[in-house]
């Protein structure tokens, strides 16, 4: 069942839910640069995380042009996608299960800045309950992270505009603390368009404060496979179903099944 969910200052976002008892939720945020939302790793994704048993939602979040920085207007809105559905955890029947943001590229920046920062008050509007907006887990898939040396560079120009200083207040390597959430991470190797170094960095960062995480690198294939099925192929920019790294997706629900009893530390 998918409805468009109205969310607050004109935000929105796409719910796909499951009939049957939901074992949690997910919030997608698909990849784009902060430009466009691709929609091979919206609804497709969405779709899939049904079919493990969660509901699944796509969060709306603002885009931007690189002459008018967008600053933290993403963040706000995925900080109320993620509050609506930990506040309607009971008509949506999933009380005392967890809520996860997942991300793609982009899309993957913006799930981690919730991931990192959902505490720092500075970052949200006056007032904002910082508990409830809190996911309880993050899912990075070949996530831009670092405004440094390895940064794709659109997405920080869009956030913060040419100023390299301005872009470091978004380089979320710098950022994790010990009250970042756990994470889920996969890259490939072999992306040309945000490299690997990306997810690295997040992962040591996230293990140097000790939160837990699991990262799996597949060696080949082209930024923005997204499920790296049939479903999602791309022939022109050569993203085709790939077997061998479309194995993230259950890797990734068998460790949203596993992680809180192995690892819990929230």
């Amino acid at each position: 069942m998918q409805q468009v969910i109205e969310l607050e200052h004109g935000a929105d976002m796409n719910g796909y839910l499951v009939t049957d008892e939901a074992k949690g939720a997910v919030v997608i945020c698909p990849g784009g640069g902060y430009e466009f939302r691709s929609a091979r790793e919206a609804e497709p994704v969405a779709r899939a995380y049904n079919r493990a048993g969660y509901h699944a939602f796509v969060a709306n979040y603002q885009l931007g042009e690189e002459m008018e920085p967008l600053g933290y207007g993403p963040l706000v809105d995925l900080s109320q996608a993620v509050a609506w559905v930990n506040s309607h955890k009971g008509k949506l029947g999933i009380e005392g299960k967890d809520v996860y943001v997942c991300g793609f590229s982009a899309g993957a920046h913006l799930a981690a800045s919730l991931g990192v920062l959902w505490k720092d008050a500075s970052r949200f509007p006056a007032g904002t309950d910082l508990a409830l907006h809190r996911p309880d887990a993050m899912i990075l898939c070949y996530p831009v992270i670092s405004a440094g040396e390895w940064g794709h560079r659109g997405s920080f120009v869009r956030l913060a505009g040419e100023q390299q200083e301005d872009q470091q207040r978004y380089s979320l390597e710098k950022l994790v603390t010990r009250d970042a959430v756990p994470a889920f991470l996969w890259h490939t190797a072999a992306d040309d368009g945000v490299p690997v170094q990306n997810t690295l960095l997040m992962a040591d960062a996230l293990a140097r404060f000790g939160v837990p995480v699991e990262v799996h690198v597949f060696p080949y294939g082209v930024h923005g496979l997204s499920l790296a099925t049939e479903e999602v192929d791309e022939l022109v920019k050569g993203r085709l179903a790939d077997a061998h790294v479309a194995q993230w997706m259950e890797l990734c629900v068998r460790w949203m099944e596993v992680w809180r009893n192995g690892y819990e530390t929230v």
